[in-house]
């Protein structure tokens, strides 16, 4: 497998490791009746991630380390924050998913395909529609690029591109 992959998965493991600490916060919030289903979310981006650690291993590198903490892209007081932040949470993990899934071939490419799938699904049961192009930000609907979409460390899945800047809960 080439850096390329390598790098991409990583980029998805530091996705997850964001993308499971994003879910405790959307837990702590969201109303009872979506609990189990951020509860599910939170479970399953568990096992991609650990998947991922041995993955990031199988192919020659070290698993990059969970942050102690994630900056939240925005205040996350109530249930309805809760499920923006759940949907922005699996859009981000798409993004970097497709890009494993470009990078990568074989059963890699076919697990990477998977979660991307998986994600694009509960974004739009959290957001209640979905999008035309999902993982690929440089067709989305609100006219961001390629170029616009945070990539490797800077694509975790709880954090802001710019500057890190924004309230932690």
């Amino acid at each position: 497998m080439s850096a390329q992959t390598l790098q991409a998965a990583q980029a998805s493991l530091a996705a997850e490791h964001a993308a499971v600490y994003g879910y405790g916060v959307v837990g702590g919030r969201v109303a009872d009746g979506r609990r189990a289903e951020a509860t599910a979310a939170y479970h399953a981006h568990r096992a991609r991630r650990d998947a991922l650690v041995r993955t990031v291993r199988d192919l020659g590198g070290e698993p990059v380390a969970a942050d102690s903490a994630y900056a939240l892209p925005f205040a996350v007081p109530d249930s309805a924050a809760a499920v923006k932040l759940a949907a922005l949470l699996e859009d981000r993990i798409a993004d970097v998913y497709s890009d494993l899934v470009r990078a990568a071939g074989g059963p890699l490419r076919r697990e990477a395909a998977d979660a991307l799938r998986e994600a694009a699904v509960r974004a739009v049961r959290w957001r209640g529609s979905g999008v035309a192009f999902p993982g690929l930000a440089e067709r989305s609907a609100d006219g961001t690029t390629g170029t616009d979409r945070p990539t490797g460390t800077d694509a975790k899945a709880g954090t802001t591109a710019k500057a890190g800047a924004g309230p932690t809960h």
